[in-house]
């Protein structure tokens, strides 16, 4: 390709391109939706990325197909913007050189690492070569021009007369005696560079074990960009075998670089992992299944033991059974200080005497309801009853006594639900006092169910905070959870209660950190 004239625009056709991108659909939603910068392509909406990726893919392919390759006299559409998909950032303002600009003219085609876009565009070869992560769907020689012909003629074997000096650079008469030279061999193939976060791998480096790992990890690197879907147990893997082949790739070249690499790797491991965790909420021991919690991640967790030690320390009346129908009331009203309730939420926390708990929480200001107690008992799904808690209220800043937003408090409520209403405990008539220790221990328990930090077990003052019982029952509550199934191995001490939660409740703990 040569230089760019002042009118070369004018002489040639602007090279083609567009962009098929995938994005979301909205808040709170796996859908995505595809589009195309092409004004004539409808708007695609998938109901999960992988489906929008494989759209997206397949309506650039299509594309691919319609233009049949590149056009000779396109001009390069890259350098008519700036040259902006290969400058680096601290060079945009540097004006693109027309000489780096050349070759014929191809079809790439670019994709982010993240999967997000693709982009077609004609382009000369040099810019496609430039371009990180581009490849050339179809390339076109260039179009030939008069002095490329001119030369081309000059080239052609023309009878020479006699007694005529011969040049070297015009081919001999058919009729020379001389011999011929024999055309020079192709040269031999360079060997292709193994390369592994941007660093080539040296083709001599030793141990030979370490090269074959540094590019085994490479390919593997470079297999999982090419995912639909991400893993990031896997990818987590990929950098733990990273660092430690960067490490002993430091140890045998000294190189300080290598090992701060090596570091990096680590921390990604490390971060991998964690959002793997926070995502799926599994937590495997030994080689033992995943646990699925219903709250899935440590922020749930930790609002959870947030709203327990607030119903602690802000609950009116005394005695086990107040503390839990305020917790559930809390848990009802959190983000706004008002909530809607039905009579059958208050009759499933086995109290003695639920109405006569709702009269004392009026009476004392805590609970305001817009009838009587036994309105509410008689209210039903279809007409709930309205109820505020004026001390949950957000004060004049727009705030309130927890962090978590509207979405998360139906999640905490649900969890709590799902603790008091477990079914064995419903059978065995588990009284107020067992279910809030029931809650409790489900907050305070190490990944694989053992009680307190590190399995240590809780202390027996710790225990009466969170549920306002006598030292001295609190052996009464465990039998009631060592028979519902909830808890075993339970040993209770002057000071202490150890033990573990049984498989069937890991799902609704809240492990600590």
């Amino acid at each position: 390709m040569t230089e760019a004239t002042a009118s070369e625009l004018d002489e040639r056709i602007l090279g083609r391109r567009w962009t098929v991108r995938l994005d979301a659909a909205g808040r709170g939603t796996t859908a995505v939706r595809v589009s195309c910068s092409r004004p004539s392509c409808a708007e695609q909406r998938l109901p999960s990325a992988a489906a929008g990726r494989a759209a997206a893919v397949a309506h650039l392919k299509a594309h691919l197909r319609a233009v049949c390759g590149p056009r000779p006299e396109a001009y390069c559409a890259c350098r008519a913007d700036g040259c902006s998909t290969h400058i680096r950032p601290a060079d945009r303002q540097t004006r693109p050189e027309p000489w780096r600009c050349g070759g014929a003219v191809v079809l790439a085609v670019i994709t982010d690492r993240e999967g997000r876009w693709w982009r077609a565009m004609e382009c000369c070869s040099r810019c496609a070569a430039a371009t990180p992560g581009a490849k050339v769907v179809s390339t076109t020689l260039p179009a030939s021009s008069p002095a490329a012909d001119a030369a081309a003629a000059a080239d052609q074997p023309s009878a020479a007369p006699a007694n005529v000096p011969q040049f070297s650079d015009r081919p001999a008469p058919a009729g020379d005696p001389r011999e011929v030279p024999a055309p020079r061999s192709a040269p031999a193939r360079r060997r292709p560079r193994k390369k592994i976060a941007q660093r080539i791998i040296p083709h001599d480096l030793r141990p030979v074990a370490l090269r074959d790992e540094l590019v085994e990890l490479g390919d593997l690197f470079r297999a999982y960009q090419q995912r639909d879907e991400p893993d990031l147990a896997l990818l987590a893997d990929l950098h733990e075998r990273k660092a430690r082949a960067f490490t002993t790739w430091a140890d045998v070249t000294c190189e300080g670089a290598l090992r701060w690499e090596a570091r990096r790797a680590e921390q990604a491991a490390a971060a991998a992992r964690l959002q793997h965790q926070q995502r799926t909420g599994d937590v495997t021991s030994g080689d033992g299944p995943a646990v699925a919690r219903l709250l899935t991640v440590p922020a749930q967790w930790e609002h959870a033991r947030s709203v327990l030690a607030y119903v602690a320390d802000h609950t009116p009346l005394p005695g086990p059974e107040p503390r839990l129908l305020v917790l559930m009331l809390t848990l009802r009203t959190a983000h706004s200080g008002t909530g809607n309730l039905v009579g059958q939420d208050v009759t499933a926390l086995g109290l003695t005497d639920p109405e006569d708990l709702l009269e004392k929480l009026t009476g004392c200001g805590w609970l305001t309801l817009p009838g009587t107690a036994g309105d509410l008992f008689a209210s039903r799904p279809e007409n709930p009853t309205p109820i505020t808690v004026p001390s949950l209220a957000p004060g004049d800043d727009g705030t309130g006594p927890f962090t978590f937003g509207k979405k998360m408090r139906p999640k905490l409520s649900g969890w709590a639900q799902k603790v008091i209403s477990d079914k064995k405990l419903r059978k065995a008539k588990a009284t107020a006092g067992t279910r809030l220790l029931a809650l409790t221990l489900a907050t305070q328990t190490s990944a694989t169910g053992l009680l307190g930090p590190g399995g240590q077990g809780l202390g027996l003052d710790t225990l009466t905070t969170s549920v306002p019982v006598h030292a001295g029952e609190l052996q009464h509550l465990v039998d009631q959870l060592t028979a519902a199934d909830w808890l075993t191995e339970a040993t209770v001490t002057d000071t202490h209660l150890t033990g573990r939660l049984t498989e069937r409740i890991l799902p609704l703990t809240c492990p600590l950190a």
